[in-house]
């Protein structure tokens, strides 16, 4: 969520999968995406991982997407998706033609997939979210889109979606589950891997032991806020 660099660059080196930069809530723009990618991969260099950079782009716009995987991302995390004809048109905007619509001009990126175009094409990840009624209702037919290369559940606008009142409201829970069994159904249907945002390592954890694929914990402003408090509580007196 932050622009900062420096933190990216260690939590490159902690040993998570991927680090998600986030270009659609997050409080960045496209240096911050640019510096953070190539702050990740100084992490995950120097700590011995192979930890990768990922973006969630803005929207389902060519441009982005391209700006996101030439500053280096292995990957876009594509939201709003709708229908079968939006995860095309991701996977078209992620790919070199003749089978996409991408601008050939691979600035970083072809440090991380390579420099040929059909290189690029085998090798860049591209997510598709669902999170909306619409895109549940049209799971299937997404994950059957050619190219795609996984399902990206937002369980917060899911929920609001889902008629919950805020992201978390037990009163949907039964609806919510079903959700998330049809998502993982659809993705397995298809063999895709399917990921989904959590807000902490435990319930990363239980959905993990769910049958989710991965899953993205919290944020940088979510762990530091939560490392602060943890560290104030044990300090102050009681």
């Amino acid at each position: 969520m932050l622009d900062a660099p420096v933190v990216l660059e260690r939590l490159g080196r902690v040993g998570y999968d991927y680090v998600a930069i986030d270009a659609q809530h997050g409080l960045l723009g496209y240096s911050g995406i640019l510096s953070g990618l190539m702050a990740i991969d100084a992490g995950a260099a120097a700590g011995g991982t192979a930890t990768v950079g990922l973006v969630r782009v803005q929207s389902n716009d060519a441009v982005g997407i391209g700006q996101a995987l030439d500053a280096g991302a292995l990957g876009v995390i594509v939201p709003l998706i709708n229908s079968a004809d939006d995860a095309a048109e991701a996977v078209a905007a992620a790919t070199y033609a003749p089978h996409g619509v991408r601008s050939y001009g691979p600035m970083r990126s072809q440090l991380r997939v390579g420099p040929t175009p059909a290189e690029a094409n085998a090798s860049v990840v591209i997510l598709a979210m669902i999170e909306t009624a619409e895109g549940l209702a049209h799971v299937e037919e997404i994950a059957a889109t050619p190219g795609l290369s996984g399902l990206y559940v937002g369980p917060s606008d899911l929920a609001l979606a889902l008629g919950a009142r805020w992201p978390g409201d037990p009163d949907i829970s039964g609806q919510f589950d079903a959700a998330l069994e049809r998502i993982q159904q659809a993705a397995r249907q298809r063999d895709l891997p399917v990921i989904i945002h959590t807000p902490d390592g435990e319930t990363a954890r239980r959905r993990l032991d769910a049958g989710f694929t991965g899953v993205t914990i919290a944020s940088d402003l979510v762990h530091l806020e939560a490392s602060a408090r943890g560290h104030l509580d044990t300090a102050r007196p009681e």
